[in-house]
C-alpha cells in the first residue's frame, strides 16, 4: 500500500534541472569506486603480495557491505533527513575509497569495507529525497540516477587503465584518490543547491524494514535475481569462454555486455511512465535475461557474444524498473526502510548466488556450471513479479 504522502514545502526544493544534475553526479558514485579495483587488482596484487580470494574480495567486500550497513543507513535517514544523510555518505566514500591506497592490507580491507558502509548510506538516501524533490516524476529521476550509476561503472572499469593510471604516472595509490575526490563534487553541490526539507522531519518512525511484509522480500529476490545475472555473468565470462577456447573474445563481450547497461538506462527515459509499476515488463525482462544467459551458455563464437546483447539490457532496465518501485510505493522513511530492505535481501543474494556458482562450477569441473545457480534462482524468482502491488492503486506517478 502507498505510505502517506505529506505535503512539501515548494521553497525547499530545487528547480528542476537542478534536481536531474544531483541525482545524476550523485548516482554516478553509487559504484565508480568499486569497479575501479577489478582493472587496478593485478598490481596491487602484485605490490601487497595478495593471493586469488583476497583479490576477489576488493570488489566482493563493499557489495556484502551494501547488504550488512543498508539497514543502518535507514536509521540514520530516519534521524537525520535523507539529505544530510545523503551529503554524510559522499563524504565518507571520499575519505574511504581514498584511504585504501594510504596503507598496507589492514587499511586496504578496512578502508574497503567502509567505502560499502558509504555507498550502502546513499542507496536508501536517493529514493527517499525523491520523493521530497521530484514527487510527480519518480519514474524520470530514478531512470537520471540509474544512469549515473551505470555510467560510473563504465567509465570506472573502461578508463582506469588508459586514462586514469596513466595520469597518475602508473601509481595505483594515486589512480584510487583521482577517482575518489570528485564524490566531493556532488557532496558540495547538494549542501549548495538543496536546502533541508521540513516535510519529513517529524517522520521518524518507519526505519526498519517490516520483514513480515512480503513486499520487502519480493522486491529483494527480484532485485537479487537481475544482480545475480550481471554480476555473475562478468565473474564467469572470462572462465566460460576460456573453456571453449575463446578467451581472445573476452574484451568484445565485456564491452558488448556492460555497455548495453547504458542503453537500458537511456530507453528508459522514454518508457519509463508506462512500465514502473507494472507487472508485465519486470516478467518479460527477467525471461528475456534467462534466455540470452542461457544461449551465451549453450552457443559459441558470434551467436554466443550476440545473446549477450538482450541479456545486459534485460538486466540494465529490471535493474532500474526494480529501485524505482519503493519511492512509488511509499513516501518519506517509509521509503527508505522498504529501499534498505530491498537492497540488503538483494545484495545478499548477489553476494551468495555467483559465489555458489562458482563452487558448482569447481566441483563439476566445467566453467559453465558456474552459471546454472544463477538461472535456476531467477527461473524461480520470475513469478514474483506477478504478485506486485497493481500500479492502478498508486497515486504517485
Amino acid at each position: 500500500m502507498p505510505g502517506e504522502c505529506m505535503d512539501t514545502d515548494a521553497s525547499k526544493t530545487p528547480s528542476t534541472p537542478i534536481v536531474m544534475l544531483l541525482l545524476w553526479l550523485t548516482g554516478l558514485y553509487l559504484r565508480l569506486t568499486v569497479l575501479v579495483a577489478p582493472p587496478l587488482a593485478p598490481r596491487i596484487a602484485d605490490d601487497l603480495n595478495l593471493g586469488q580470494a583476497a583479490t576477489g574480495a576488493l570488489t566482493t567486500l563493499p557489495i556484502l557491505m551494501l547488504a550488512v550497513a543498508g539497514l543502518g543507513a535507514s536509521w540514520l535517514i530516519s534521524r537525520i533527513g535523507a539529505r544530510r544523510t545523503l551529503i554524510t555518505a559522499l563524504l565518507l566514500v571520499v575519505l574511504s575509497s581514498s584511504a585504501r591506497g594510504l596503507g598496507g592490507v589492514p587499511t586496504l580491507f578496512i578502508a574497503t569495507a567502509v567505502m560499502g558502509i558509504a555507498i550502502a548510506g546513499i542507496q536508501p538516501a536517493l529514493p527517499t529525497l525523491l520523493t521530497e524533490w521530484w514527487p510527480s516524476r519518480i519514474a524520470m529521476g530514478t531512470a537520471i540516477y540509474m544512469n549515473g550509476m551505470l555510467i560510473g561503472e563504465v567509465i570506472g572499469s573502461t578508463l582506469t587503465l588508459p586514462v586514469m593510471l596513466p595520469l597518475a604516472g602508473g601509481d595505483w595509490r594515486l589512480t584510487l584518490l583521482f577517482w575518489s575526490l570528485p564524490a566531493l563534487i556532488p557532496a558540495l553541490s547538494i549542501r549548495l543547491l538543496s536546502r533541508p526539507s521540513r516535510a519529513f522531519e517529524n517522520d521518524t518512525g518507519h526505519w526498519l524494514p517490516d520483514w513480515r511484509r512480503p513486499l520487502v522480500w519480493k522486491l529483494g529476490i527480484l532485485l537479487g535475481a537481475s544482480g545475480s545475472v550481471f554480476f555473475g555473468v562478468n565473474a564467469y565470462m572470462g572462465t566460460v569462454l576460456e573453456g571453449r577456447g575463446e578467451a581472445e573474445l573476452l574484451p568484445l563481450a565485456l564491452t558488448l555486455f556492460n555497455t548495453t547497461q547504458i542503453a537500458a538506462s537511456l530507453i528508459m527515459f522514454t518508457v519509463g511512465r508506462r512500465w514502473i509499476g507494472h507487472p508485465r515488463p519486470l516478467q518479460v525482462l527477467m525471461l528475456v535475461s534467462l534466455l540470452g544467459l542461457s544461449g551465451f551458455l549453450f552457443l559459441a563464437g558470434w551467436p554466443a557474444l550476440t545473446a549477450l546483447i538482450p541479456t545486459g539490457l534485460s538486466v540494465g532496465l529490471l535493474l532500474i524498473l526494480l529501485v524505482a518501485l519503493p519511492p512509488l510505493y511509499t513516501r518519506g522513511n517509509a521509503t527508505a526502510a522498504l529501499a534498505a530492505g530491498m537492497f540488503a535481501v538483494g545484495a545478499i543474494t548477489n553476494f551468495f548466488v555467483p559465489l555458489l556458482g562458482g563452487l558448482v562450477g569447481d566441483w563439476l569441473g566445467a566453467a559453465r556450471y558456474s552459471v546454472v545457480p544463477i538461472l535456476i534462482y531467477g527461473a524461480v524468482a520470475l513469478p514474483l513479479a506477478r504478485r506486485l502491488p497493481a500500479r492502478s492503486g498508486l497515486s504517485h506517478e
